[in-house]
């Protein structure tokens, strides 16, 4: 037996609204109150609807959707960044279609192929270099797409982030004009933007006449990695006076670790972290690092996005920058 069809009656009914407004908000959704468009969204995800070939009338009631490639589910900074693109998608009418791919960039390419299938408008993407097929499938999809969480110079694409390289150098040089000469960078997945810190890193070591030290697990970083790393630092680097994690979940776990083994902080070592997380903050002592808008780069590239759908007129690159926070670990 064919399944009864949904009518635009039984999602007005659902939603608590007119046909009229259904339709308004299937043509226009921006014409429609947020709150109002997000219940009509809400009811039309509720009945998971999909498109029917067969029924060309119904095809026009398809939310539009904005699919969201992100390394990881455990990771707060990206659970930060959504919270700014769903501020956004649901105030337009739009679903977000979000996917995983840990950190492996055949598993992105994989990932990219798949929610093209499903006919997004756009694309926001958490990394800036992608292999060769999946750049081919991004091309080809003539869609618009959306590069977060660094800057880069990719042709045709929407880039809002910030400058790594120079975070990663700027929190180096607080630690030096702290005192510190034997500073040690404790990294995590090796992404590209890990990468672009501890170059940043580098740099300020080597522009002091000082040397580098390093320990990558490749793993994604929690605060239990971090306090690994220090056990395994204290081996390696016996003279470390400095410490700068790539994320605040290894920041706390070194902080842990010194608590625990009775070395002061920040009087025999500093510790500087990355990204601002709110366990760094609430932390005692409370952890220096590096403040990032992750919440601001998923509202303003979906906005920016949004707009590229619409065919408006929009800047394509921001750079919204970063702070420094000194805390109480430097």
């Amino acid at each position: 037996m064919k399944a009864q069809r949904i009518t635009l009656n039984d999602i007005a009914e659902l939603a608590g609204v007119t046909k009229m407004t259904v339709s308004r908000y299937l043509r226009t959704p921006d014409k429609v109150k947020p709150e109002t468009a997000e219940r009509i969204a809400s009811v039309i995800a509720e009945i998971g609807y999909e498109p029917d070939p067969d029924n060309p009338a119904m095809s026009s009631i398809v939310v539009p959707r904005i699919g969201v490639l992100i390394p990881s589910f455990h990771n707060q900074i990206f659970a930060d960044l959504l919270a700014g693109i769903e501020s956004v998608t649901a105030a337009h009418g739009y679903q977000t279609l979000v996917v995983n791919y840990d950190y492996d960039r055949q598993r992105e390419e994989e990932q990219i192929a798949a929610v093209l299938a499903f006919n997004v408008k756009g694309l926001l993407l958490t990394e800036s270099v992608h292999t060769l097929r999946a750049e081919k499938y991004l091309n080809a999809a003539k869609i618009p797409v959306a590069e977060v969480m660094g800057l880069s110079d990719n042709p045709g694409r929407i880039n809002v982030g910030f400058d790594n390289f120079k975070a990663g150098l700027d929190m180096t040089n607080m630690l030096l004009a702290s005192g510190k000469r034997h500073i040690v960078y404790f990294g995590s997945m090796s992404d590209v933007r890990d990468e672009q810190r501890y170059a940043g890193y580098c740099h300020a070591m080597e522009a002091a006449g000082l040397t580098v030290g390093r320990i990558a697990p490749n793993k994604v970083s929690s605060v239990s990695i971090g306090t690994g790393m220090m056990t395994l630092a204290r081996q390696m680097y016996a003279d470390m006076d400095g410490i700068l994690c790539t994320n605040d979940d290894l920041a706390v776990g070194v902080l842990q670790e010194c608590l625990a083994s009775g070395i002061r902080v920040p009087q025999t070592l500093a510790i500087a972290g990355f990204h601002g997380l709110e366990i760094g903050q609430v932390v005692s002592p409370r952890l220096a690092s590096v403040l990032t808008p992750r919440a601001e780069m998923g509202k303003v590239a979906t906005e920016i996005l949004i707009k590229k759908i619409k065919g408006l007129p929009t800047i394509e690159k921001v750079d919204l920058h970063y702070r420094l926070s000194m805390g109480e670990t430097i």
